[in-house]
């Protein structure tokens, strides 16, 4: 299964506008790609169900990860037709899942930048924020993960935005898990991947 090297960023309207007008100018336009998403945060993985409203499609993926544990984990994706979120969602929640799910709409740009792609973004929980990744094949050597992770910093500091570390995005994370715990006052919205 292919492994995904992810990195993010969060910043201000100001930051977001300028970081949206410098990739007009110097990167690939991918377009417009918001999403409503279910996510079903579990002790040490994600799964999601995506309805991508912009490209009419939806999926399941399972990240064998969590934000905040690491930037390389591999990724599985089963497309699915939109008309099936709902029961993928009620499945998941029928399996015992509903008490981890939250749900969040993103409006989201994606961007190409010297072989990165770069989603800006917006949803309640994070702000503003951009994610920056490169999709490496099955099973990449410690040299290609290296060199992503290479890729993606050089991008990032061509662009002036600075990325968060893996503290920072445990930490972020952690307080949203905590604020979203059952019983508890929970934005509506949802970490975002």
């Amino acid at each position: 299964m292919p492994v995904e090297i992810e990195m993010r960023a969060r910043f201000s309207q100001e930051a977001h506008d300028q970081l949206i007008s410098r990739l007009e100018q110097d990167g690939e336009d991918l377009g417009r790609d918001d999403k409503h998403i279910y996510f079903y945060v579990l002790p040490h993985q994600l799964l999601k169900v995506t309805d991508n409203i912009a490209t009419n499609t939806a999926k399941i993926t399972l990240k064998a990860s969590k934000i905040g544990h690491g930037t390389a984990f591999p990724e599985t994706e089963i497309p699915i037709a939109r008309e099936d979120v709902a029961a993928a969602v009620h499945v998941f929640n029928a399996l015992g899942f509903e008490n981890t799910m939250h749900e969040a709409y993103n409006r989201r740009r994606n961007f190409r930048l010297h072989g990165v792609e770069i989603a800006v973004k917006w949803s309640e929980a994070w702000g503003h924020h951009a994610e920056f990744e490169v999709l490496l094949g099955d099973d990449p050597s410690p040299a290609a993960v290296e060199a992503a992770h290479d890729r993606i910093n050089s991008v990032a500091r061509e662009l002036g935005v600075p990325l968060m570390t893996e503290e920072e995005l445990a930490a972020f994370t952690a307080a949203f898990e905590a604020a979203a715990a059952p019983g508890s006052l929970a934005p509506d919205a949802a970490p975002s991947t």
